[in-house]
């Protein structure tokens, strides 16, 4: 079997399987169903200094081979993640990756501050709206891009820094380069598109918010060509997401570039979907005689 250890800016992670926020929780639910020791590690819930009860009702709709949703950042705190949760991920062994939004620049240095040196790595959630800026999200333009990365990399002194791409812009390298710029220690992308479902015989949007975010598989070869164009314009760690549901899915992203993936949606179709992904990773890499998965990242042969 292959070692599957990967080293991303100095935190170790037995294999490159990554639980995407927002489709994981905080591991509690999963570890009931099997022990998630196993994974390489897990961006959280998306937190924010204060609890958030999130959007209304209905919030999720299903598509073909993607779902929409609009939770809106439901979440229990940042000091009730530190209290209850962050000691249960601490005695799994996994990497824990904090995933961390707000609503204002001083927002995300606070929330960085108050998480610096409890958690592995800090991914900022740059999709929400700059509330001062006319709700404008922070990753739209590489201009605030570049400066909420500098505001919440001041604020930390241990913990490496990510930062979470939105595929919903004009340029992925630009923006990527822009993360880069305000001090990222590495990028991860791409969290999900903006799209619609409507109801025909209603007439009207299905989901209360009337957009929402789109994920699952569908979204696949967008994510693979934006993972391969942003690691091809930084010279920091991309961490590849977007519609992985197999193995050799996690071996497309790595080729294009990604040092380690994240999988989201896939765990709600199939609840025991990061193990037999971890697998069927395995699986190849034997099938194919490589004794390091490192071996494999950027070595995308174009035609």
């Amino acid at each position: 079997m292959a070692d599957l250890n990967v080293n991303i800016c100095g935190v170790n992670f037995k294999n490159p399987l990554i639980a995407a926020s927002g489709t994981f929780g905080f591991g509690r639910e999963y570890d009931e169903i099997y022990d998630i020791s196993v994974i390489g590690g897990i961006s959280t819930k998306g937190m924010t200094l204060e609890p958030r009860q999130g959007n209304p009702v209905p919030r999720i709709a299903e598509g073909r081979s993607v779902i929409l949703n609009a939770v809106g950042l439901q979440n229990p705190g940042v000091e009730h993640f530190i209290k209850y949760d962050l000691p249960f991920l601490k005695q799994k062994g996994i990497a824990i990756v904090a995933n961390v939004a707000g609503k204002t620049f001083d927002d995300y240095g606070a929330i960085c501050a108050k998480l610096d040196g409890l958690v592995d790595f800090i991914e900022l959630n740059i999709s929400c709206p700059n509330v001062k800026a006319g709700g404008m999200a922070f990753g739209i333009k590489p201009e605030s891009i570049k400066e909420v990365t500098r505001t919440a990399k001041s604020s930390l002194r241990k913990t490496p820094l990510m930062v979470k791409l939105s595929p919903n812009v004009e340029s992925i390298p630009l923006n990527a380069q822009a993360a880069q710029s305000g001090g990222a220690d590495c990028i991860s992308l791409i969290n999900t598109l903006t799209g619609m479902a409507i109801d025909v015989e209603r007439r009207t949007p299905v989901i209360a918010n009337n957009t929402g975010g789109v994920s699952g598989a569908g979204i696949k070869p967008v994510a693979l060509r934006m993972v391969y164009e942003a690691a091809h314009s930084v010279d920091i760690p991309v961490i590849g997401m977007g519609g992985i549901t197999c193995g050799t899915d996690v071996i497309e992203f790595m080729l294009a570039g990604a040092r380690a993936v994240q999988v989201g949606t896939a765990n709600f179709t199939d609840a025991n979907a990061m193990p037999r992904i971890l697998a069927e990773t395995n699986l190849w890499l034997d099938r194919h005689g490589i004794k390091n998965i490192n071996e494999i990242v950027d070595t995308l042969k174009l035609n």
